[in-house]
């Protein structure tokens, strides 16, 4: 596989020549980490036209209109806040990112799938606490054996995680294109080193 596993799920980093604005909640926090929110320049325009949102950081670039002038903006704030969800859903991204994108038996990035630690054949059901990250080698080493019989171990034991869990997952991963004026929004409530 080609480049980064992780910039899959990110959106294209050439989408920086159309401008997006980093969408935050109305307590100022990212509506999501990973994949980073956020929206295309005219949303945000729409959006402040509207008055769904405030305008807290703009780029140099102006966009026009015959009567109107304004500035693009870069980071938007909701009026009204959106409650994040407490359910985690249980999807193949949300499970490498439980994961870190680490095979969970050798450790490697890239060229993951997933694999069941209970088998299938032996009774294992599809489930946060029996489905793992797995790179090709391994889940093909294990196959449809039981765990024991392998000599194979986990890096972790597989369990559901929590929603804050999984979004405090998704800062370990920054796209590759985050602009100067994201920057005192994205880990802001982070705690400092002292």
């Amino acid at each position: 596989m080609d480049g980064d596993f992780r910039t899959d799920f990110t959106r294209n980093p050439g989408s920086l020549r159309h401008r997006p604005a980093l969408v935050l909640n109305a307590d100022y926090r990212p509506l999501s980490y990973y994949p980073l929110s956020l929206w295309p320049w005219q949303e945000a325009v729409k959006a402040k036209w509207l008055d769904r949102v405030d305008i807290v950081a703009e780029y140099d670039e102006v966009v026009r209109s015959p009567s109107t002038e304004i500035r693009i903006p870069s980071v938007v704030v909701l009026k009204d806040y959106v409650k994040p969800q407490k359910r985690v859903a249980f999807t193949r991204f949300n499970l490498f990112l439980r994961d870190e994108f680490r095979c969970q038996y050798c450790g490697s990035r890239g060229d993951l799938t997933f694999d069941h630690v209970v088998p299938r054949a032996s009774g294992g059901v599809t489930s946060w606490q029996n489905v793992v990250a797995a790179c090709s080698p391994c889940n093909l080493r294990k196959g449809a054996k039981p765990l024991h019989r392998t000599g194979m171990n986990l890096r972790k034991p597989p369990r559901q995680p929590g929603a804050e869990e999984l979004r405090n997952m998704g800062r370990k991963f920054p796209p590759g294109h985050l602009h100067e004026s994201w920057m005192d929004f994205l880990y802001w409530d982070a705690e400092l080193e002292a």
